[in-house]
């Protein structure tokens, strides 16, 4: 992990953390991506933590810009692609139609066995 700098820590600067499912930062085209788009407001990778997590700076100042930003540009986003409550229904909805289908396919061939 990287550590801090005085520099970084007398105020000049702020840092956030970007999360995104299922490793999704893996990919480098994705990374890449996302780079791209953090540098809009002018944040800037400090360092990957894994293939979920990445670290970004920005000087303080880069706030007075953040109303000029283009539509659908959120500085203070920490979320990379759908969002965690999605994501949990989604994970949810999955298991449970698993289940769903084990279910009826059992049924299924508990229904043909005892026609034979």
């Amino acid at each position: 992990m990287t550590t801090y700098s005085t520099d970084d820590l007398d105020g000049a600067w702020e840092f956030k953390i970007v999360r995104g499912n299922m490793n999704v930062f893996r990919k480098s085209s994705t990374l890449n991506r996302l780079l791209q788009e953090e540098a809009q407001a002018g944040w800037t990778m400090v360092e990957k933590f894994d293939d979920q997590r990445i670290r970004f700076k920005r000087p303080r100042q880069a706030r007075l810009n953040d109303a000029t930003l283009p539509p659908g540009v959120d500085p203070y986003r920490v979320n990379y692609g759908m969002s965690p409550l999605a994501f949990t229904f989604l994970i949810v909805a999955v298991v449970l139609g698993l289940i769903w289908g084990i279910e009826a396919l059992f049924n299924l061939f508990a229904f043909f066995a005892r026609g034979l």
